[in-house]
């Protein structure tokens, strides 16, 4: 013996089924607010970095060597890794094995033989940014 629905079940069924269709799809279109972007992370002010020298800040260094020009550089020494942190004139010193550096990242004296890394920054009015 077959039982055949009637016509008010199928309706029924057929209801429910496309109002879970419909309720999937508006919850799937359901999207956050775009977050807004972080503004850059303010390293230091110009007047902050010395003509002629540079400041270790933030794990970059920062140089100007001629007035307004600033460039940027990773404070990680190229020999072993150690973060330069000291600067005397126009010379960055590395403390772990007296590595130092030039204000264009160049090597002055050893043991390190590669340059420091360049790192990107952007001077924006009287403020220098990462990035």
């Amino acid at each position: 013996m077959t039982i055949q629905p009637d016509r008010r079940d199928v309706l029924v069924g057929a209801g429910a089924a496309i109002g879970t269709v419909v309720l999937a799809g508006c919850a799937a279109e359901k999207t956050e607010p775009a977050a807004t972007p972080a503004p850059p992370e303010v390293l230091a002010r110009t007047a902050e970095v010395p003509v002629g020298s540079a400041l270790v800040v933030d794990g970059i260094v920062l140089t100007q060597p001629r007035p307004g020009e600033f460039t940027g550089f990773s404070a990680v020494c190229s020999h072993a890794g150690c973060t330069v942190s000291k600067v005397d004139g126009a010379q960055v010193i590395c403390p772990c094995h007296g590595s130092t550096f030039g204000l264009d990242g160049a090597v002055l004296s050893g043991p390190a033989r590669a340059p420091l890394t360049p790192a990107p920054i952007t001077v924006r009015g009287d403020s220098i940014v990462a990035g």
